[in-house]
């Protein structure tokens, strides 16, 4: 099986909304702001080829949309479907993806499946062959959100994904009838209910237990700098329950040796965890991109 780490359209946040309470005198030492305060984000997707026999994508990002109003105001910066293209580049089209997982339906995890906005074209969904994998929990929410996060999902993508006859809803503790035992989900509310992380199974197996593996971190964690136990995002639900979470997550990830996937860090697709002698967490082996790397 090889990986490849797969870009698609790219975004400019407020830095202030995407470190929470942290102050701009530390977030600054990560990122530089321009003059409206917005910091630079990749939304990344992961490919996996062959995983359980399949073309799998994990996650499919904000795509291209959005009316040019809104690509504005929500800081998408190209106005093409740069998702495609990578595909393209890795020498994939998006109707030989068989399976697309996504942790959840924010519009900037999910955008990525539907056709580039168009004049008078109502919402159209891509990856034609694949069977798309969404958690129950998150899928309850994005068909019935709460004004605090409503802005966020795509009212029209349940009922395209409903009416494409591809959809897997997973309960939590179970398995992917597409995907088998080749891939495990972990689950956070933190950030919203029920995100699902998806972690490709890795090769060595130590006492029953899987060792090695890359685990796609969505918003849990969606970069190097969030790594940091304290450090969350303002758009998260709930920080305490999303700190717990994380340091769990990061404590078994550790143990296990399963790698980070990072979906926004716009310079780091891959790392390793590691903590020092004051326990806190942080990475090391840092990958910027992959291309047809085998897992280990």
């Amino acid at each position: 099986m090889k990986l490849w780490s797969i870009l698609g359209n790219s975004q400019q946040l407020d830095g202030g909304a995407m470190f929470g309470n942290a102050p701009k005198a530390l977030w600054e030492k990560w990122f530089t702001a321009d003059e409206r305060n917005r910091i630079p984000l990749a939304c990344r997707a992961l490919l996996a080829s062959p995983l359980n026999g399949k073309t799998v994508l994990f996650e499919t990002g904000i795509g291209a949309f959005f009316e040019p109003k809104m690509r504005e105001r929500f800081g998408v910066v190209e106005d093409r479907h740069v998702l495609l293209e990578s595909l393209r580049v890795a020498g994939f089209e998006h109707d030989a993806v068989d399976v697309v997982v996504l942790s959840h339906l924010h519009f900037d995890h999910a955008g990525g499946l539907l056709a580039p906005w168009a004049e008078g074209r109502t919402p159209e969904l891509l990856f034609p062959n694949a069977t798309f994998v969404v958690g129950a929990e998150q899928w309850q929410r994005a068909r019935h959100p709460h004004a605090r996060d409503r802005a966020s999902y795509i009212p029209e993508l349940p009922g395209l994904l409903e009416a494409s006859g591809r959809l897997e809803i997973i309960e939590e503790g179970a398995s992917s009838s597409a995907l088998g035992e080749s891939v495990r989900f972990h689950y956070s509310h933190g950030h919203t209910p029920g995100l699902m992380l998806a972690e490709i199974v890795g090769p060595e197996v130590v006492g029953e237990v899987a060792h090695g593996g890359v685990v796609f971190c969505a918003d849990l964690i969606p970069g190097k700098p969030w790594v940091h136990v304290p450090i969350t995002m303002g758009y998260d639900r709930n920080a305490e329950l999303l700190i717990d979470e994380k340091t769990a997550f990061l404590a078994d990830k550790l143990e296990r040796n399963v790698h980070l996937f990072f979906t926004h860090d716009p310079a780091c697709a891959l790392a390793q965890v590691v903590c020092d002698a004051k326990g806190r967490f942080g990475t090391a082996h840092e990958v910027a991109e992959l291309h047809a790397r085998a897992i280990a």
